[in-house]
């Protein structure tokens, strides 16, 4: 049976979402503090994470942070911010899905198993070990060069920056703003095709090393994210 967080400080939609859930043969947890968050995943381990944007403690974008820095729990934001939605999806933070407030219950039940079967899909059952990179891929900063099972290749300092940033977080999904704020600290203006030229020779050399593996994914109209 399933385990679903839910992090809400509102008493009554908490209770409601408890309610549904359990009826849909959900196991549920309540936390009403984002600062509650982390020490609970410490010795927990839910499927599914629904989140509130709006959150004592720590907001709900905070947490979504924390939880992408280490894990791909499938978290889905409760939000009535509407203008967050890019972000939340954003696909700045990793958030799987969202529902705006007010919501019916019964739509909030089939996004959870939505989710939850998109998951279910993929070849790794535990949402923490999606999280890891390949198997021998290292990462030599001070040579300049990306090794795999004993083969390596050199990169510039840019090929290098970028996936580093990838690399340290699996899954993550990196606009290509925050790409260019990772590899040109100074603010210099580059255009959006830079990236994506230095991702495009990137992707060649990662190949000579791993040619049956795409590592570096292109996620339409929002960016790239690693993934084995």
């Amino acid at each position: 049976m399933s385990l679903i967080l839910i992090v809400e400080d509102e008493p009554k939609i908490a209770e409601l979402l408890q309610k549904y859930l359990q009826n849909a043969d959900y196991q549920t947890a309540h936390l009403a503090r984002g600062d509650e968050v982390a020490p609970w995943l410490a010795t927990q381990q839910p499927d599914l994470i629904l989140l509130d944007l709006m959150l004592p403690g720590k907001d709900g974008l905070e947490v979504c942070k924390d939880i992408r820095m280490h894990s791909r729990i499938p978290v889905i934001m409760l939000t009535a911010r509407v203008e967050e939605i890019d972000r939340l999806l954003g696909l700045e933070l990793g958030a799987d899905d969202y529902i705006c407030k007010p919501f019916s219950p019964r739509e909030m039940v089939a996004r959870v198993k939505a989710v939850l079967r998109r998951f279910e899909q993929l070849p790794d059952e535990n949402p923490l070990a999606k999280t890891s990179p390949p198997h021998g891929l290292t990462l030599d900063r001070n040579r300049l060069r990306v090794s795999i099972d004993a083969q390596d290749v050199s990169l510039t300092r840019v090929e290098f920056d970028l996936l580093d940033a990838l690399h340290a977080q699996p899954g993550r999904i990196f606009s290509r703003q925050q790409l260019m704020e990772r590899v040109y600290p100074d603010n210099r203006i580059v255009s959006d095709r830079t990236i994506d030229s230095h991702i495009k020779k990137l992707r060649k050399k990662i190949h000579l090393l791993a040619p049956q593996q795409e590592l570096i994914h292109s996620v339409y109209s929002v960016g790239y994210k690693f993934e084995a």
